[in-house]
């Protein structure tokens, strides 16, 4: 247990917490727009709902993360997919870009309030300039009222705007595959269909070989901002 020595348990709570609000949001916002375009599966399955506990998968949602969050691993966690029948959308290939972008659009949003939240604690509290700094460096972090409130905004816009950058991927089975399926011609699409038995691969390879940090380049942007300011 000595590698516990060096983590800092509560920066991890509050990481883990954002993170099971942050998966809600995408996947709520997924079954939302699927009700909207007819198919209301979602909807009688409970999945509607900022509530964790409906979307949580026990190994992708719990036991992945917190052994990312621990022993900084890269590994990838999920939520509980949404189910979606095309046979109740009105125009099905149309309608499941939108539900596919709903996810990812919600998370951005979510992100984007945080970024602005923090700019006001900024400007009203001269203190939070600083918690924002510690939590971006790395560093220790006072022990004040305000330093969760900070923690959890800074997290909840790292967090959202990395699950929206990470799900905007054309890769099975990420939401920017079903984007892109709607476009592409027939054939095309079903190539792109036979290419999802290989989707995790193609994604820890890209992640072992270096080139998924270039997705992240706008959240180093977007903290450099948030210190700047």
């Amino acid at each position: 247990m000595e590698f516990l020595q060096n983590i800092d348990i509560a920066k991890v709570a509050i990481q883990f917490i954002v993170l099971l609000f942050s998966l809600s949001i995408h996947e709520a916002s997924h079954a939302w727009m699927a009700d909207r375009k007819g198919d209301f599966t979602a909807r009688y399955l409970g999945r509607v709902t900022l509530n964790p506990i409906p979307h949580i998968d026990p190994v992708g949602t719990i036991v992945f993360p917190l052994l990312m969050f621990f022993t900084s691993i890269p590994i990838i966690g999920w939520a509980k997919p949404v189910p979606v029948n095309p046979a109740h959308l009105r125009n099905p290939r149309k309608d499941n870009i939108y539900i596919s972008l709903a996810g990812p659009g919600a998370n951005l949003l979510a992100g984007f309030i945080a970024f602005i939240t923090l700019i006001v604690l900024k400007i009203i509290h001269p203190e939070a300039g600083a918690l924002i700094l510690a939590f971006a460096s790395g560093m220790p972090v006072s022990e004040t009222v305000l330093a969760p409130i900070v923690g959890i905004l800074f997290y909840a816009m790292v967090i959202n705007i990395a699950l929206a950058m990470f799900n905007c991927l054309p890769i099975p089975p990420l939401d920017g595959h079903w984007v892109l399926y709607g476009l592409l011609p027939d054939h095309a699409a079903s190539a792109l269909e036979r290419m999802g038995r290989y989707g995790f691969l193609i994604i820890y390879a890209l992640m072992f070989l270096g080139v998924l940090h270039y997705i992240f380049i706008p959240i180093y942007m977007v903290i450099g901002l948030l210190v700047s300011f």
